[in-house]
């Protein structure tokens, strides 16, 4: 009985918190005479936290229009705005900036989003020796980091100097997948002097070449 009046005191606030919040904002749409997305673009300046107010205001709109905006293709961004505006009761004329500022929110939103995909989709890849590709971008790992001593063979004990495990650096590939190999590739390519420095500071180290990954690994490379 307990928890059923408990339960019965949440579902009431909640809805009397939804009820009165949406009361707020239609009375203070009537103040202003601005929709919500009106007053976040024109109170906030162009950045995260006008981005992040949006996406919010978006997401928890009861219009699927406008639930729908967050997750569009990039080329419907501008169309999508278009529909904004008429759903809103917006001319364009009126309000210009509103519709450049919409336009800018929904292009890093949608962008992020798609990153986030892009990522994941990498990190689920497993490394396929196999896979011409995948095997140039371990090649070039290992000549970016050991540019003076060349392999003696794909599978050898030289990789170990680098952070690897075993052997067969393609083990190490498991919970990052490609992006692990994508991450380092990028690190060694891009700040390739912090990340010699990295290596050579955990070789003067009293660990083994085997244990090197703590700094320097395919496995944990997310945080390069």
């Amino acid at each position: 009985m307990k928890h059923f009046l408990r339960v019965l005191t949440q579902f009431l606030v909640f809805l009397y918190c939804k009820c009165l919040w949406q009361g707020l904002k239609f009375v203070v749409r009537k103040v202003t005479g601005r929709c919500e997305l009106q007053r976040i673009c024109y109170n906030n300046k162009p950045g995260a936290r006008r981005t992040l107010k949006i996406e919010s205001s978006l997401k928890c709109s009861k219009s699927e229009l406008l639930q729908s905006a967050v997750s569009v293709h990039p080329d419907a961004v501008e169309k999508t705005i278009d529909d904004i505006m008429v759903l809103k009761k917006i001319h364009p004329d009126t309000n210009p900036q509103l519709g450049i500022s919409l336009q800018a929110c929904l292009f890093q939103i949608v962008g992020y989003r798609n990153l986030v995909l892009e990522v994941e989709k990498l990190r689920r890849e497993p490394y396929d020796c196999e896979n011409p590709e995948h095997e140039d971008m371990l090649m070039q790992l290992w000549k970016a980091l050991r540019p003076e001593s060349p392999l003696t063979g794909r599978i050898s004990k030289q990789w170990c100097e680098i952070g690897f495990q075993g052997s067969d650096p393609k083990t190490d590939f498991r919970g990052m997948g490609l992006l692990g190999l994508h991450n380092l590739l990028y690190f060694s390519e891009h700040d390739k002097a912090t990340a010699l420095q990295m290596l050579h500071d955990s070789l003067q180290t009293k660990l083994r070449g085997s244990q090197v990954l703590h700094l320097f690994s395919p496995s944990k490379s997310s945080i390069l």
